[in-house]
């Protein structure tokens, strides 16, 4: 089933004309002109779309972001606000949105707006617009203690205990969800939902407010929080959903645990109609559950769920839980992969939900019985943003890696539904680009499996030539080659600088079953990485891969893959890259902050010995165990701020290459996390990368 694409096909394929101007290419300058759509939503009569874009200022480094309504009836459009995350208040007379921290309210019609709150990092507006979620930082000293009052310039930390730094920054606050009553002029009666509680609510460091939900009528909040501390929250991931009474401010109900299922103050009139025969009660959810999302008659709420405690790449399940009888369901065991967005049907029996298959994020919908039905087929990534207030669509983003996003109405009925182009952001931009074509390209593994490759031509590709050629390392480690648009490893603007690209879905990527997914765990260095050099042997017997000029490339995992690739690459690299990477595996166990990642995938910590006395396999064949083998020159990146793999790592493959005579480059941004996000950064990165492949790739 295939949904038919109205105003445009994203996809572009490569041209093979003969005059090829420079000028026609995609360039980082290019990449960080374009406009990144963020939030979209459409007003209750669906005719109008809300949505926010941002934009890059090279030259002053930093963003703008603005408010758009688009008449949807005339195609008409007008700059609403500068700000993030607008949405439309109760009956959509009203717009809210969030600049700088604060919360504006003001006439969907235009005009001024009125600041409602301060230090505000997300919202939420209740059905009816009467009361509001805001997202606020709050002190907590659990694992740095407060410094003595009388040394206020002292920048020292005392510190107790684990979980003290995460992601980026050290933990001396944590978001708490406040509710507040909104008068339609100001908020009253502000109440922390966490009053007194050092958890976090939404979970850092990427929950939002998707994290939170109203309940139809207004009177109950479902928030998700891992009421952990310190080292017990360091090597777990048991996040739980929990129900909040907005009337006496009370937090009444833990729907993951049984014995939270026991208070009476949750009353509906009716259970399931038809109950799946995989119905069943009193049973402990250990692993991470968020996203809640009641149904729109009330009875139900659904979330995403994964069923084991400490692996944070488990499959994502979608649970439906009764709320009158205490069961539940998980409703998408019959497609092999895990959920991704999700919204429910308007007759609180059907939900829409995107999830990935086979290098693509497609939209499926299942009912309350857990049949699945799929209703896209694009060689494309949807998100969903919200059910159409039609109840007969789907509001949602699509990217491919040939554009980023743009919004979408997916009609749905009988038949194949119909996308609808609303957005076209970087039209003017894309109508200049000539873009390389993406081709699926499936390989033979070592162990006779098959392997799905997205292969990336350079624009203009003629096959009688000859092409430097990358292999792209995906990280995560569990995290799929989709169709992915990329501000910073973007594979276009690799084509365009004439690289063909392959870009394996190597063992431990989602959306080809769970023992393809699972072999990677414990397992670093394994069928990953042969699927890693079937990948690059096969696409090297076309006659246009230069095999004298490959390069391997990768950040995260990907990092971790090169630095490993340098010592058992058996000279099929003539350069290499590794952002972010792991080079030291003993060291990474006690550098990182959230325990449970290495404790599940490294198999446990390196001084705990196996069964025959010796260290788990990844600290035995750690990459920095290798530098003796090594041979081609290598890029080392790293941000300083990037706790999850500290830049200690970089620094050490960087002084072991430079020490045994290997051309090496080190690139540190002392202000970047795990990403580079600040738009010279990005570009100092795409000058670098591309100045280190040309000088050994093309030469």
């Amino acid at each position: 089933m295939k949904a038919k694409t109205i105003l445009m096909a994203t996809a572009l394929m490569a041209s093979t004309a003969t005059a090829q101007q420079s000028d026609d290419l995609l360039t980082p300058e290019r990449l960080w002109e374009m406009g990144r759509i963020g939030s979209a939503t459409l007003s209750p009569d669906g005719n109008t779309l809300l949505y926010s874009v941002t934009h890059y200022n090279k030259k002053q480094n930093n963003s703008t972001s603005r408010i758009w309504q688009k008449n949807l009836l005339d195609g008409s459009r007008k700059q609403l606000a500068q700000g993030l995350s607008a949405t439309y208040i109760g009956n959509g007379s009203r717009v809210a949105y969030l600049r700088g921290g604060k919360l504006f309210v003001g006439s969907a019609q235009g005009g001024e707006f009125k600041t409602i709150a301060e230090d505000v990092a997300d919202y939420l507006f209740s059905p009816d617009g009467s009361k509001v979620i805001l997202v606020k930082e709050v002190p907590m000293n659990e694992s740095i203690a407060e410094n003595d009052a009388d040394l206020p310039k002292a920048t020292g930390m005392v510190i107790n205990d684990l979980m003290y730094k995460h992601w980026d920054h050290y933990v001396k606050s944590v978001p708490h969800p406040f509710v507040a009553t909104f008068d339609g002029q100001a908020l009253i009666d502000e109440t922390d939902i966490l009053a007194g509680e050092p958890f976090e609510s939404p979970m850092e460091p990427f929950g939002g407010i998707e994290q939170l939900a109203w309940s139809p009528n207004g009177k109950l909040i479902a928030y998700t929080c891992r009421k952990k501390t310190g080292v017990n929250y360091a090597i777990s991931t048991d996040s739980d959903i929990y129900l909040y009474d907005v009337t006496t401010h009370k937090t009444i109900k833990n729907l993951c645990k049984p014995e939270g299922w026991t208070n009476p103050d949750i009353k509906t009139t009716e259970s399931l109609e038809a109950q799946s025969p995989n119905t069943r009660e009193g049973e402990n959810f250990v692993g991470y559950d968020q996203n809640p999302v009641f149904s729109p008659d009330g009875k139900y709420i659904a979330w995403t769920s994964m069923a084991r405690d400490g692996y944070e790449s488990d499959r994502t399940r979608l649970c439906v839980f009764n709320l009158k009888n205490n069961t539940f369901d998980f409703v998408t065991e019959n497609l092999e992969t895990g959920v991704e967005t999700f919204v429910w049907g308007a007759d609180s029996k059907t939900l829409y939900f995107s999830a990935c298959w086979h290098g693509k994020i497609n939209i499926y919908q299942t009912n309350l019985k857990g049949k699945v039905t799929q209703l896209t087929d694009e060689v494309a990534d949807y998100s969903i943003c919200q059910l159409g207030p039609d109840n007969k669509s789907l509001l949602v983003k699509k990217h491919s890696m040939s554009h980023p996003d743009d919004v979408f109405l997916l009609q749905l009925g009988k038949g194949d539904p119909q996308v609808v182009q609303l957005t076209n952001e970087n039209k003017e931009i894309f109508e200049q680009l000539t873009l390389g074509e993406v081709k699926e390209r499936w390989v033979q593994t070592v162990d006779n499996k098959q392997e799905q490759c997205w292969v990336i031509y350079p624009p203009h590709f003629d096959p009688t030539k000859k092409y430097p050629t990358l292999l792209y390392c995906e990280g995560g480690p569990q995290s799929p080659i989709s169709q992915f648009w990329s501000f910073r490893w973007n594979f276009q603007i690799m084509a365009a600088h004439g690289y063909i690209i392959i870009a394996p879905n190597r063992r431990g990527l989602p959306g080809y079953g769970m023992e393809w997914l699972e072999e990677i765990s414990g397992d670093y260095t394994g069928l990953c990485m042969q699927d890693y050099l079937s990948a690059i042997d096969d696409i090297s017997k076309e006659p246009y891969v230069d095999t004298e000029h490959r390069g391997a490339v990768g950040a995260s995992f990907g990092g971790f893959s090169v630095y490993w690739l340098a010592g058992h690459h058996d000279g099929r690299f003539k350069a290499l890259i590794a952002h972010d990477g792991i080079y030291n595996t003993q060291q990474q166990y006690v550098e990182t902050e959230e325990m449970w990642f290495p404790n599940w995938d490294l198999g446990a910590a390196p001084w705990i010995k196996t069964a025959d006395g010796q260290m788990q396999k990844a600290y035995q064949e750690s990459p920095h165990l290798y530098v003796d083998k090594w041979t081609a020159p290598i890029l080392c990146i790293h941000g300083q701020r990037d706790f999850r793999i500290e830049y200690t790592q970089a620094e050490s493959a960087f002084a072991a290459a430079r020490l045994r005579g290997i051309p090496a480059q080190l690139l540190l941004f002392p202000d970047e996390n795990h990403w580079v996000l600040k738009p010279q950064n990005g570009i100092l990165w795409q000058r670098t990368f591309f100045r280190w492949l040309d000088k050994w790739l093309k030469n």
